[in-house]
């Protein structure tokens, strides 16, 4: 379990509030993404990653890769990318 202590509705603003930003995955791939709602919508995919996956990775937040949730969530690679990008992190974890 994370030691974070913010709540993923906190982390969801800092989401929220870098859509359109360029982020990275761990193997370098650039993407943007929206936001709307609880939906999050990366723009090298046409699929929809829900505020609760985000939710169920950041319990384990920090981890090393995608792998590590992708049997928990959908788009297990954006979601390691954003959670783990200093804007987002901010030093929590």
């Amino acid at each position: 379990m994370s030691s974070l202590r913010h709540s993923i509705d906190e982390v969801w603003r800092r989401i929220k509030a870098l859509e359109g930003n360029t982020f990275e995955t761990k193997t370098g791939l650039p993407f943007t993404f929206t936001v709307a709602g609880d939906v999050f919508r990366p723009s090298r995919r046409s699929y929809n990653i829900t505020k609760a996956d985000f939710g169920k990775a950041l319990e384990l937040v920090p981890f090393d890769g995608s792998g590590v949730v992708n049997h928990l969530v959908r788009g297990p690679a954006y979601i390691w990318a954003v959670l783990h990008d200093r804007r987002v992190r901010r030093g929590d974890w």
